[in-house]
């Protein structure tokens, strides 16, 4: 989810892994969440004889000797202890070589009274367990921490916890050791909730204009965008519910919902507005139109949980991926439906109010080319269902 890179003009990479394995690594994996912070390009500290086996085949010396005699210089043993009157004294022998010029005087073989030492067949200095792997940052060698998030933990949550004390493990680097910040995995998850956000206000804005032009109302209006940030509210309690966090699936859950949860508002509103048009009072219009659109709008979220729960219960990396999307998007089409049945027809019957002038202006201009249109679809229709078998055969082609 992160990666953190630390690089240095002055200080070697061995040094640098040692710093991080003693000092920031502890600090990073005791932050709440973090499931590991891997030190990736490390270089442990190890002594590193380099053989040369034309010195080893002058010198008779194959590299199995060299491996015992490093293996015997690294011996502790008990070897006995005095028992006296007054005390006791434990007494152990340590064969440990504890650095470099310890081990550069090694000797490895004794022959016609010349002393055989490390140095003589192999080049030693203090290196590092591992060159199979390497890290660059910016063009040059680095050593990087890799934070690893833990299934249960909110992605967010932990990068902003490790932000929060970054700045004070850079405080405390030792001079000419540097870090940045190379990857945030956060970036792209708090983008995508940028993008939510702005597609709830492309969605609030275009159901405003649409609504205002064909209901010229702004009573009209106020039903379906209530409708909206509460369908979504619903889908984060259902998303609480389940133990889902925000992620990029849940996301694109989310965006995907803006869409659906407006329609069922929409056609509520619109068919209480043309009962009281036809004169009824605003609860008998609200009552009425709910009752028309409950079969209808029951039906149309059974067919959308239908198509998105199964993908909830596929197995495999699938089911891991998109659990949290399907059951995300079922539901808020689930709540958009019970709000849509309940709620909307009773503001209805608050906010709409008879109106006895007609439309003027924009308004009545926007009414009248409606009608031209539906008039003229009208009579496509009645024309094609005259010819019911050339309809169905030509639908068929297509």
């Amino acid at each position: 989810s992160m990666y953190i890179g630390f690089y240095s003009d002055e200080l070697t990479n061995n040094k640098i892994t040692d710093y991080l394995i003693r000092v920031v690594q502890p600090k990073l994996q005791a932050v709440n969440g973090v499931q590991l912070a891997e030190i990736l390009g490390n270089r442990q500290f190890a002594l590193r004889a380099w053989l040369d086996p034309i010195k080893l085949a002058a010198y008779g010396i194959s590299a199995a000797d060299v491996s015992n005699a490093l293996a015997q210089n690294d011996f502790i043993s008990a070897v006995g202890r005095t028992d006296g009157q007054m005390f006791i004294q434990n007494l152990t022998a340590n064969t440990g070589l504890t650095n470099v010029e310890q081990f550069k005087k090694m000797v490895l073989k004794f022959q016609n009274g010349a002393i055989i030492r490390l140095q003589d067949v192999a080049q030693v200095d203090l290196g590092a367990q591992n060159y199979n792997t390497a890290v660059g940052f910016d063009g040059r060698d680095a050593v990087y921490v890799g934070i690893k998030v833990a299934p249960a933990a909110n992605l967010l949550t932990v990068i902003d916890n490790i932000k929060q004390i970054f700045p004070r493990i850079q405080e405390q680097l030792p001079q000419g050791l540097n870090a940045s910040i190379v990857y945030d995995a956060s970036e792209y998850v708090n983008s995508s909730i940028k993008e939510v956000i702005k597609s709830l206000m492309e969605a609030f804005l275009i159901v405003t204009v649409v609504i205002f032009l064909f209901l010229g109302s702004i009573r009209s209006v106020t039903i379906p965008l209530i409708a909206i940030p509460l369908s979504i509210i619903g889908a984060f309690f259902i998303m609480l519910i389940l133990g889902y966090s925000i992620n990029l699936l849940s996301l694109l859950a989310l965006v995907l919902a803006i869409g659906l949860v407006v329609d069922d508002a929409i056609i509520v509103v619109e068919n209480v507005q043309r009962h009281m048009e036809e004169g009824k009072p605003p609860l008998q219009a609200a009552i009425i139109g709910a009752r028309e659109l409950a079969n209808p709008i029951i039906a149309i979220t059974v067919v959308l949980i239908a198509v998105y729960a199964p993908i909830g219960f596929m197995g495999g990396l699938t089911g891991a991926l998109f659990t949290e999307f399907a059951f995300t998007l079922a539901g808020a089409v689930t709540v958009s439906a019970v709000i849509a049945l309940t709620l909307s027809p009773m503001m209805c019957s608050k906010f709409l109010k008879m109106s006895h002038e007609g439309k003027k202006g924009f308004i009545l201009l926007i009414d009248q080319t409606f009608e031209k249109v539906e008039h003229g679809y009208e009579s496509i229709l009645r024309h094609s269902l005259s010819f019911l078998p050339v309809t169905i055969l030509f639908a068929a082609i297509i």
